[in-house]
């Protein structure tokens, strides 16, 4: 007998701007394919961060704190809901 759990096969990817998904997540994509993108959206926040941490503050146009929070979140709202898939299939393993 199959024990395993079947998930829903394409998740939306959460967001603030429609009412409804746009985006979505292969919930039965390979496990390394998951992984590769959370990580790379991870590491893209990495750097941006760490760009902007190294940049004086009073030289920056207040629109600019506000894109770069914007970009932060987004990359962080899609590794996080990449990541909820991922745990859900090793948890349900």
């Amino acid at each position: 007998m199959n024990t395993q759990i079947q998930f829903q096969r394409f998740l939306p990817l959460d967001t603030l701007t429609t009412q409804t998904p746009v985006l979505f997540i292969d919930s039965h994509a390979p496990l390394a394919d998951l992984h590769a993108c959370v990580a790379e959206r991870l590491s893209a926040l990495h750097k941006l961060l760490t760009i902007f941490a190294c940049c004086p503050l009073c030289d920056s146009n207040p629109a600019d704190l506000t894109t770069v929070t914007n970009i932060a979140r987004l990359l962080l709202q899609d590794a996080n809901d990449v990541f909820d898939v991922v745990q859900q299939r090793c948890l349900s393993a």
